[in-house]
């Protein structure tokens, strides 16, 4: 890794609260002066001028349930809107939620890579709801428009300076909320403001609007395997919601009770006491699968090898596919760490992916079961928490991934994971064991036309979505820079 250098005066560095040393820090801070739109010739205000804190603590109250929202990106979208919360209540509650938010406030997620740096609840019936002390929480000086606030906070350049610029740390990192304060805009007047607020919020309707027809990709593929193989609506319900590959397994810390005769426990290839694999929802899926024509994976793979270790560096060509990249749908390159090509060129061709493999994580309480079809040209490899698997030709390798998606595949993975908390795995002798559909090239392509088919016509709404989006960050920049 080249070695980065910087020069700056010890002056310079005396102003930093934290005394920062890093350069991405520094470059901006000095290079800038925390002017966010580089604005020369006009008026600026720190933004400690315009949000004040606004904390106040939520009052949990006995025999009630309440809807916790963690900083974590599953909860809420990139327009700031919540899409899952935790269920929790007085005495079953994590300690950091523990703030009432009001119609009035501003939210900042303090960490970095929030899908939406700025949250805010125009007409949203809040009583109910209780958030992370991972937000920053303000109020908005009367003299602005709190929307108009809003628009700057989710500008493409303050999101550019909170996830590549003043946060601290490394891994699940964040920024101090004293930085972001000291971030200066243009003092721009309140009429002005209000006239852009208004050009602004036909677009945010039509983007509900065009929300409002999405559906979750695990929906589409959950009711054609339903069809195909007969969920019942209970299963569709109750499991198929709450158990989709690449969601965190067992959210819930309340105990589990479960009955079950002895002679179940004889069915099992293990004695095997857990909940997850004697609940009615497993069994019914058991049944499901014990009644259709099946197969076993290990029937199908022609090959199947482990990750690496890599030894990454900077200066590398191939990309290395980790945890992160892998979205349960695509694979996401713009995060990638890379290796050499000489190190590739080392490495036995079963450690390299292949057009056509499939990647499945095999480690970890959150990202367990997450797959995707690694349908790209571009030579890569992946890491030791992943298993890349080849399929024989008699197999549609697309198939096998939508499966695994569905409830029908990814129960058998909750069932027969190992391991405790975070500490879980899957192993090969289980993942060979899974049973899979038994049916013709021919019928497996067209379920996977009809899956692809809906889900390319998602893909066409948020790309619709995204150019809107885009729209509303190119007239906040039209109008500071005018």
């Amino acid at each position: 890794m080249a070695l980065k250098q910087f020069a700056i005066d010890f002056a310079e560095l005396r102003e930093d609260l934290y005394l920062r040393n890093d350069v991405k820090f520094h470059y901006f801070l000095y290079s800038s002066n925390w002017n966010l739109f580089m604005l020369q010739n006009k008026k600026l205000i720190s933004l400690k001028n315009i949000l004040k804190d606004d904390y106040n603590l939520f009052e949990y109250k006995d025999n009630e349930e309440y809807r916790g929202v963690p900083t974590g990106q599953q909860y809420l979208d990139e327009d700031g809107e919540i899409i899952d919360y935790l269920t929790v209540s007085k005495d079953d509650h994590p300690k950091r939620l523990k703030y009432k938010v009001s119609n009035k406030n501003i939210l900042l997620s303090s960490l970095r890579l929030a899908k939406s740096p700025a949250l805010y609840f125009e007409n949203k019936d809040l009583s109910k709801y209780v958030f992370s002390n991972g937000f920053y929480i303000f109020k908005v000086d009367i003299n602005w428009n709190k929307k108009f606030v809003l628009y700057i906070l989710r500008t493409k350049r303050l999101k550019n300076v909170l996830d590549n610029h003043i946060y601290r740390g490394i891994g699940i990192s964040a920024y101090k909320k004293e930085d972001l304060l000291k971030i200066k805009i243009p003092l721009i007047p309140k009429p002005q403001q209000d006239a852009i607020v208004a050009q602004i919020e036909p677009i945010e309707k039509e983007i509900k609007q065009l929300k409002s027809q999405l559906k979750d990709p695990q929906e589409i593929i959950n009711k054609v395997f339903a069809r195909e193989f007969g969920f019942d609506e209970y299963l569709y319900k109750e499991f198929g919601k709450g158990m989709t590959s690449g969601t965190q397994i067992a959210p819930s810390r309340k105990l589990r009770v479960f009955e079950t005769d002895f002679k179940e426990f004889a069915k099992s290839n293990i004695l095997r006491f857990s909940t997850r694999f004697h609940n009615p929802p497993t069994k019914k899926l058991m049944n499901i699968l014990n009644n259709i024509n099946t197969i076993k994976v290990k029937n199908v793979i022609q090959s199947y090898e482990k990750g690496i270790q890599p030894k990454y560096n900077s200066n590398g060509e191939i990309p290395v596919i980790k945890i992160s990249n892998l979205k349960n749908g695509f694979i996401d390159f713009s995060e990638t760490e890379f290796v050499t090509k000489e190190y590739y060129n080392s490495l036995s061709e079963k450690k390299k992916l292949k057009k056509n493999d499939i990647i499945i994580c095999v480690t970890g309480k959150v990202s367990l079961g997450k797959i995707d079809y690694y349908e790209y040209e571009q030579k890569a490899i992946t890491t030791v928490d992943n298993y890349i698997l080849t399929l024989k030709n008699n197999y549609n390798p697309l198939f096998f991934t939508y499966f695994f998606r569905s409830i029908l595949g990814y129960f058998q993975i909750e069932r027969d994971y190992t391991g405790t908390t975070n500490q879980i795995h899957l192993y090969w002798d289980q993942i060979s064991n899974f049973k899979i559909p038994n049916i013709s090239l021919t019928k497996q392509q067209q379920i996977v036309d009809e899956i692809k088919a809906e889900l390319d016509e998602q893909e066409r709404i948020k790309a619709k979505i995204q150019k809107l989006r885009d729209e509303i960050d190119q007239i906040i920049e039209k109008a500071i820079q005018n």
